[in-house]
């Protein structure tokens, strides 16, 4: 009876591709100026995973990504905050944004097309008896 089922093992499951935390780009990251106020990296940053009340001078940003049931990208990025206000802040590198990514494509020019100077079969039949 057995060798008439399938292997379960052979069916193979479905993992979902899981974003969790912040994503941070290069862009948000440097709109950060030391002096901000806690609500003005907020708004750079977004809300933080995680704000503990035994570090309340310290808001860090998690992300990581999960690609069929392994972490493929995680990265962390810490602010830290001194009487309220912005001190400093370190972490992973931040992906450079898709914004910048348009900006760059943008400045970058395909050569021209070479058969728009090419004159055709006809024109050149017509040339060629026309020049005798």
């Amino acid at each position: 009876m057995s060798a008439y089922l399938p292997d379960v093992r052979q069916l193979g499951v479905y993992k979902l591709d899981i974003n969790q935390g912040n994503y941070l780009t290069q862009d948000m990251v440097e709109k950060l100026k030391v002096g901000q106020t806690r609500q003005q990296v907020r708004t750079a940053l977004g809300t933080p995973l995680m704000a503990s009340a035994f570090h309340a001078d310290r808001w860090d940003y998690v992300y990581s990504y999960t690609k069929n049931g392994k972490e493929t990208e995680r990265r962390q990025f810490a602010v830290f905050f001194k009487d309220d206000k912005l001190e400093r802040w370190e972490g992973d590198e931040a992906p450079v944004s898709q914004a910048e990514l348009n900006r760059i494509a943008g400045t970058r020019t395909l050569p021209g097309d070479p058969s728009a100077d090419d004159e055709g079969f006809f024109s050149w039949l017509f040339h060629w008896f026309g020049d005798n």
